[in-house]
C-alpha cells in the first residue's frame, strides 16, 4: 500500500491518510484479511507521524474496516458489506462517487463541507432504507419525463423513477443495462410487448394514461363556435385522442382529426381556430396561421393505477394482476 499526502490540499493530512486506507479497503484494492503497514511502517512511508497513523487505524477500527490481532498486526476486516458487490458495481460505484465529487467541488464546496453533506445524508436515507428503481419507458423525452416525475411524486421517497424511451434503449447499450437492473419497469399498454422484447428479466407493467388536467381545462374552455383540428402522429391514436377531445370539448362542434401525414394537412391547418396537438405531432403547428390557439393534448399516469400496481411494490407488497383490468380506450 502506497499513499501519497498532498502537503499543498486544503484537506487535512490526516483526513487524506484516513481516506487513502479507506479508499483502498473498501474497493477491494486491499482484499479481505490483507495485512495493513504496521503503524511505523505506513508513518514512513506516508512521511507523517506515527501518532496520526494509529489514530487514523483507531477510527477505521472503530467503523468495522479493519480489527488487529496481537502480536500479529492489523487487518482488513472480513465483514466489509461492499465486498458482496461486483466488479462492475464498484466501477459504476466510483464513478458516481466522482460525479457527485465534481459536482460539489465546482459548487465551491470544500472537503469538510462535503463530508457533513455526505454523512448528513447517509444518516437520512439508512433511516428510509433501499430506494427501488423504477424506469418509466415511453416514446418521447420529455413526456416521459413528466411521467416519471408525476409517478414519483405520488410514491413519495421510498422509490426513484427514471425516464427513457425505446429509442434511447435501443441506442445506448449501458442504459439498457442499467434498465435490465431496474425493480420495476412502467409502460404503455400499446409499448409492453416492446419493452418486454428490449429488456429482459425485469418486470414490465402496463399502466392506464388519462388526459392531463391541463389539457382538459383547456379543451372545456374553449368558445363553441371555433373550428378545432386534431392532430396526432400515430394512426391507431388518432380515435382516443378523437374520443377525449370530443368528451371534454362536447361543446364544440367542428371538429376535425388529421394524422399528421394527412396530405390535406397543411390546407385544413390554415383555416382552424385552435390546434390540438397529441404528444410527438409539434412539427405540425408550422402549417397553423398566426393567433392559431395551441393545445398540447398531455397525458399523466392514471392515479389509480399508480396506487394499485406501483406503490404495493414499493412497499413490498404482491403486486396485484396487471392484466386483471381494462385498457383506457
Amino acid at each position: 500500500m502506497k499513499i501519497n499526502i498532498d502537503r499543498k490540499s486544503r484537506t487535512p493530512i490526516f483526513d487524506q491518510l484516513k481516506s487513502a486506507i479507506e479508499y483502498e479497503v473498501s474497493f477491494g484494492i486491499l482484499p479481505n484479511g490483507a495485512r495493513l503497514p504496521s503503524i511505523r511502517d505506513l508513518a514512513e512511508q506516508a512521511g507523517v507521524a506515527p501518532m496520526t497513523v494509529s489514530k487514523a487505524y483507531a477510527e477505521l477500527k472503530a467503523e468495522g474496516l479493519i480489527h488487529s490481532l496481537a502480536g500479529s498486526g492489523t487487518f482488513v476486516a472480513e465483514t466489509v458489506p461492499v465486498r458482496t458487490a461486483d466488479g462492475a458495481s464498484f466501477q459504476r460505484l466510483n464513478a458516481e462517487i466522482d460525479s457527485v465529487l465534481d459536482l460539489a467541488l465546482k459548487s465551491g464546496f470544500q472537503a469538510a463541507d462535503i463530508r457533513k453533506l455526505v454523512n448528513a445524508r447517509v444518516s437520512l436515507r439508512l433511516g428510509v432504507g433501499y430506494r427501488k428503481n423504477i424506469m418509466m419507458v415511453g416514446l418521447f423525452e420529455d413526456a416521459t419525463a413528466s411521467y416519471a416525475t408525476s409517478i414519483e411524486e405520488q410514491i413519495g421517497h421510498v422509490a426513484t423513477v427514471e425516464a427513457t424511451t425505446t429509442d434511447a434503449l435501443r441506442a445506448d447499450s449501458a442504459l439498457l443495462v442499467r434498465a435490465e437492473s431496474a425493480d420495476l419497469i412502467l409502460t404503455f399498454g400499446t409499448l409492453r410487448d416492446e419493452v418486454e422484447q428490449l429488456v429482459t428479466g425485469v418486470q414490465v407493467i402496463a399502466l392506464q394514461f388519462i388526459p392531463s388536467g391541463a389539457s382538459r381545462r383547456a379543451l372545456a374552455s374553449l368558445d363553441p363556435m371555433v373550428k378545432v383540428a386534431l392532430v396526432s402522429r400515430f394512426h391507431d391514436f388518432l380515435p382516443i385522442l378523437s374520443l377525449g377531445v370530443r368528451r371534454f370539448a362536447a361543446h364544440v362542434q367542428n371538429v376535425t382529426a388529421l394524422n399528421i401525414d394527412d396530405p390535406n394537412l397543411a390546407s385544413v391547418l390554415k383555416d382552424c381556430d385552435v390546434l390540438v396537438l397529441a404528444t410527438g405531432a409539434d412539427e405540425a403547428a408550422q402549417h397553423a396561421r398566426p393567433g392559431t390557439l395551441k393545445i398540447e393534448y398531455r397525458h399523466t399516469p392514471d392515479p389509480g393505477d399508480v396506487d394499485r400496481l406501483v406503490v404495493p411494490f414499493v412497499n413490498n407488497a404482491d403486486l396485484p394482476n396487471a392484466d386483471s383490468r381494462k385498457e383506457a380506450s
